[in-house]
């Protein structure tokens, strides 16, 4: 019982100080920021400044111009990518109406739709709500048009008493469509509750086998039934939706916005409700479950599929382009400001989510991307030990201003640093290692020799494999030597992933010097070796994104081991790095290895450091490290033969893996 008590006390003791040191840090930083301010309203307010408006904007644009010509490497680099901008351009026309099946398909698609096992009923519900008559016909037309028939239209009509013209329209059409006519069910409801309890009573309605809930003023493609049928059938699916576009004009061809979506990904649903349209799912899914609750009216969608997904045990991307959501005034396609209580109901559905996976004391805030697009800080539990394992040999230079970022920024206490100390010949090195363990970090600090076997060449992964076997930590941190952080709490956005038993892998967003970006994560397949590609390369800093995927922590395939934290349980599981990769894909090859365990790898861009990539090494791109890197991309391709073929999940098959810029595929020329 003492011994208890005086472990409690020690702990406190400890939590104490790092409190006060966390005080102090923020006192500094926030009389830092009131000073900059003070400076900059100083600048604002000079008349000299505001009359020099328009030669500094002119002067930024030429700025940017000139930064842009220099990441694409050359005027024929630049007239490139316009060249394939308009190819893309052009390639979208092949979306749309374009796809849609004429007379021959549709024949082809009903005849093999006939001939599966499962014949599912498939239930629109369509809450209707003062509808204007040509977005009502269009919906009603969309549904009528697939070439899959076995479906029933369930509409419950909220509509005020000055639209009493909505149900007249919903009679004229059945009577007009006597084909369609006994597959409209239509309910007057005696007052409005609004999207939730009008889709329940949609649902009041249905007898179907799958539920697919359908907004009153959007549009489906003809052929989203039966690829949902067929993915019922091949793949058991029990969960469905597919890639959806936003249109305007009242015209399915004037793309706002074309949404290729990722397979399923928890984390990536939790920041932000990709999944959206159009969802249909298997009604065995909803028992003990609602359909949708009124509390998260405005994002009763995200709720919903939060919770279904979560029961559902096949849940089945269609990465085709399928739904088409209308943009006007007042629609949330149009302006998140219509529907501003949609925010708070969104925060508070990933709230009740995340309460029911057993999180406690997170925090979920809106990102630069969009209101409805979240941040979530995760708990810490403890204070677990986070060994910093860095390969280096000389660059003095190059070590010295990494560990200074992560001595002077981090605001994590509890990690250590093992220097794998690999062959180093300059003197300048060997005095910074002699000020290390002199220092005010000496503690922190280990210097492990590995001396590369006589007639190897450099190994990266059997040199980071030693590291971690001199380490002590909980948790273990990959950081290459030429890396410098940005964001003091760094550690603690890796960590707070890597302590969920679900994840394994979690890295970092980095940047090159001139803070274009070096890795947002990996995607598998992208670029000429076809085996895997950082997206958004090169990309500037203050980029959203696809879709605003720059700005959101989100399951990936891979992570780059330039900063990797994992636990060091599922590090020693899976043998650490495979030593095979001597310099090359060891850290894609380290996470599918994670991710054949059934776990996920999660990059977060609320972890940033820049990266002087290959500072240490060069260039992989000539002489021997060509021919090096080119076998062991061979290497990759056949042992991961299986996995590429498939695709990557997390990258949708609409995008050229030619680009890292999330571009359509077009035809070449």
């Amino acid at each position: 019982m003492e011994e208890n008590g005086n472990d409690l006390k020690t702990e406190y003791e400890r939590e104490r100080v790092r409190a006060a040191y966390l005080a102090e840090r923020v006192a500094q930083l926030e009389d830092r920021v009131d000073e900059l301010e003070f400076k900059l309203n100083r600048i604002k307010s000079n008349p000299v400044w505001k009359a020099t408006k328009p030669a500094r904007d002119c002067y930024h644009w030429c700025q940017r111009q000139t930064e842009r010509l220099r990441n694409q490497g050359s005027l024929q680099g630049v007239a490139e990518k316009i060249r394939y901008k308009q190819r893309e351009k052009e390639a979208q026309k092949g979306y749309g109406k374009a796809s849609f099946p004429d007379a021959a398909e549709r024949a082809r698609q009903t005849a093999e739709a006939a001939a599966y096992p499962k014949q599912v009923l498939f239930s629109i519900l369509v809450p209707l709500y003062n509808t204007p008559k040509v977005f009502l016909n269009d919906m009603l037309d969309s549904v009528a048009a697939q070439t899959y028939g076995n479906w029933e239209l369930c509409l419950a009509d909220g509509s005020d008493a000055e639209h009493a013209e909505v149900g007249e329209e919903v009679e004229a059409y059945r009577q007009k469509h006597p084909e369609a006519a006994r597959k409209i069910k239509y309910r007057r409801l005696e007052k409005n509750g609004g999207i939730s309890a009008n889709t329940n009573a949609c649902l009041g309605m249905a007898t179907g086998d799958y539920l697919a809930p359908f907004d009153h003023d959007d549009y489906l493609h003809p052929s989203v039934l039966y690829r949902y049928l067929k993915a019922i059938n091949e793949e058991n699916a029990d969960y469905l939706y597919c890639d959806e576009a936003t249109f305007r004009d009242g015209n399915i061809d004037h793309f706002v916005t074309m949404h290729f979506k990722p397979d399923y990904a928890i984390d990536t649903l939790r920041a932000n409700n990709y999944i959206c349209h159009l969802s249909c799912f298997d009604r065995k899914l909803l028992e003990g479950e609602q359909l949708y609750r009124s509390e998260y009216d405005g994002s009763q969608d995200h709720d919903m599929i939060l919770r279904l997904t979560d029961k559902a045990k096949h849940i089945v991307h269609v990465p085709m382009l399928l739904y088409y959501w209308r943009s006007h005034a007042g629609s949330t396609a149009g302006n998140i400001g219509a529907k501003t209580y949609a925010i708070d109901a969104a925060k508070g559905a990933v709230a009740d989510h995340l309460r029911r996976h057993g999180f406690k004391n997170f925090r979920i805030t809106s990102t630069r991307a969009f209101e409805t697009i979240f941040k979530i800080a995760y708990e810490i539990e403890g204070s677990p030990l986070v060994s910093i394992v860095i390969a280096n040999r000389d660059h003095e230079s190059d070590l010295k201003r990494c560990l200074t970022s992560i001595f002077d920024k981090s605001t994590y206490e509890n990690y250590e640093i093992v220097i794998v100390e690999n062959g180093s010949t300059e003197e300048a090195i060997r005095k910074y290692y002699a000020e290390l363990q002199a220092g005010p970090y000496k503690d922190r600090i280990r210097i492990v020799p590995f001396d590369t076997p006589e007639g190897e060449t450099f190994n990266y992964s059997k040199v980071n494999n030693a590291g971690v076997a001199a380490s002590s930590g909980e948790y273990v941190l990959l950081l290459n030597n030429d890396t410098e952080v940005i964001s003091i709490d760094w550690i603690e956005e890796l960590l707070m992933y890597a302590q969920r038993p679900d994840v394994a892998a979690v890295g970092a967003k980095l940047y090159y010097p001139d803070k274009t970006i070096q890795h947002a994560g990996i995607i598998l397949g992208l670029g000429a070796h076809r085996t895997a590609g950082h997206p958004f390369y090169k990309q500037r800093r203050e980029n959203l994104g696809y879709m605003g995927r720059l700005c959101y922590a989100q399951d990936l395939s891979a992570v780059t081991g330039a900063c990797l934290m994992v636990k060091r349980t599922l590090w020693d599981r899976v043998g650490g790095l495979a030593e095979d990769f001597a310099v090359s894909l060891n850290d894609v090859d380290l996470c599918l290895r994670f991710r054949a365990l059934g776990l996920l790898n999660v990059f977060t861009p609320f972890a940033e450091l820049y990266h002087y990539e290959s500072a240490s090494r060069g260039s992989d791109l000539e002489g021997e490290r060509a021919a090096r890197y080119d076998a062991e991309a061979a290497h990759f391709r056949d042992k991961w033969k299986e996995v590429l073929a498939k695709g990557d999940p997390y990258y949708n098959p609409n995008f050229t893996l030619d680009r890292s810029d999330l571009s359509l595929k077009v035809q070449s020329r």
